[in-house]
């Protein structure tokens, strides 16, 4: 059961996720969560080190697409400014909206991983979509509240899994650091 939660990677944190790794692993398409882990649930506009992430992604030919559980409306909204493209209630866990992405820019399983803050939807969309995955940890640590209740499950989740997989902890990068 634990194996649908388990992540490819853990990295510290998005910005942390190094286009020139992704690209040397063979990915040409990251999709992303966007609440807490793109951008601040409750500061649509970014940061300029997400800038500077999405820039260097551009540099290495990687697209960026946002893959979200919010409805249409709000993610317009909150890409508005990145002016970046994404899919919109994605039904995470489901892979629905994992494969919309991969159909659209027409990659591969092996060319293309998801980042998420949230094992129960964001790890668990990308296992059942057969794709490599990175957990990354919030941006900030509270939450909207609809993302609350999760997280208070994901703890029992989270604790499971790094008892059965000690090899499993928060690194700094992709390939050096490698997770077994």
């Amino acid at each position: 059961m634990l194996a649908q939660f388990t992540p490819t990677w853990m990295i510290e944190a998005t910005y942390n996720i190094n286009p020139k790794e992704l690209k040397q692993l063979g990915i040409k398409v990251v999709l992303t969560d966007l609440d807490n882990t793109l951008i601040a649930w409750n500061n649509p506009y970014g940061t300029e080190e997400l800038r500077d992430w999405m820039t260097s992604l551009e540099r290495e030919n990687i697209q960026l697409v946002v893959v979200s559980n919010n409805s249409h409306r709000r993610v317009k909204k909150a890409v508005a400014a990145l002016q970046l493209p994404f899919i919109s209630r994605a039904l995470k866990p489901f892979s629905g909206g994992i494969r919309r992405a991969m159909r659209q820019y027409q990659v591969s399983e092996n060319e293309v991983v998801m980042v998420g803050d949230q094992l129960l939807t964001d790890i668990a969309a990308a296992n059942f979509s057969k794709i490599r995955s990175i957990l990354v940890r919030p941006i900030i640590e509270s939450d909207a509240w609809n993302t609350r209740i999760n997280r208070f499950f994901e703890r029992f989740v989270m604790h499971a899994m790094l008892r059965k997989h000690p090899e499993l902890k928060f690194r700094k990068d992709l390939i050096n650091e490698r997770n077994k």
